[in-house]
C-alpha cells in the first residue's frame, strides 16, 4: 500500500495534488501516480482543461460515495476517452478517490468517486488514483440522494466549483 505524504506528515507534491473547490469548501486530493499513472495523467489533463469546473455530484449514496465527472449530469457521459484499468492493492478506505466505470474494466473515462467510508468490496475491481488529505468534512457535506434511492441520483446536486492541479493554483 502506498503511503501518502499526508500520512507521513508532509504536504503533498503540488504537481501530484488537486485542489477541488466545492460548495462546502476546499478539498485537497493527493494523486497516486505510482499506483495509477495513466489515470493520474488523464485526471490532471482534464483538470488543466477546466473539464471538471461546474460539474455536479450526480450520484451520492450516504455511507458509500459521492460520484462526479459527467458533463451531462446523468451518469452516462464522459470526456470520450476510455482508460485501461490500473487495478492495484490500494484499498478503498474513507476518502479514497477511484474511477467509476461501466461493466468493462477498461471503460473508465472522466467520472470518479470519493468514498465516505471503507468500501473494501471495490478493492482490485476499480482503479484507485488518489486520497483526500484535506477537507473530507466538505466531502461529507455533499448533498445525498434521498433515503432508499436505488440509483443514488441526486435532485438539485452540489457541484465542483473549480478543480485545479495544486501547482497551478494562484492564491
Amino acid at each position: 500500500m502506498a503511503t501518502s505524504t499526508a500520512e507521513a506528515g508532509a504536504a503533498p507534491d503540488p504537481e501530484n495534488a488537486l485542489v477541488m473547490e466545492i460548495e462546502g469548501g476546499r478539498v485537497v486530493i493527493e494523486l497516486l501516480p505510482d499506483v495509477a499513472p495513466g489515470h493520474v495523467a488523464r485526471i490532471k489533463e482534464l483538470t488543466r482543461q477546466g473539464f471538471y469546473d461546474g460539474i455536479v455530484f450526480h450520484r451520492v449514496m450516504d455511507g458509500f460515495m459521492a460520484q462526479t465527472g459527467d458533463p451531462t449530469g446523468t451518469g452516462t457521459g464522459g470526456s470520450g476517452q476510455n482508460l485501461k484499468a490500473e487495478f492495484s492493492d490500494e484499498p478503498f478506505l474513507r476518502g479514497t478517490a477511484g474511477m467509476a466505470r461501466a461493466q468493462s474494466p477498461d471503460s473508465a473515462d472522466s467520472q470518479f468517486f470519493i468514498t465516505f467510508a471503507p468500501a473494501r468490496f471495490l478493492d482490485k475491481e476499480y482503479t484507485v488514483w488518489g486520497r483526500v488529505v484535506e477537507g473530507m468534512e466538505h466531502v461529507d457535506g455533499i448533498k445525498k440522494a434521498p433515503p432508499g434511492s436505488q440509483s443514488g441520483m441526486v435532485d438539485d446536486p452540489d457541484k465542483i466549483i473549480r478543480m485545479q492541479v495544486m501547482a497551478d493554483v494562484k492564491e
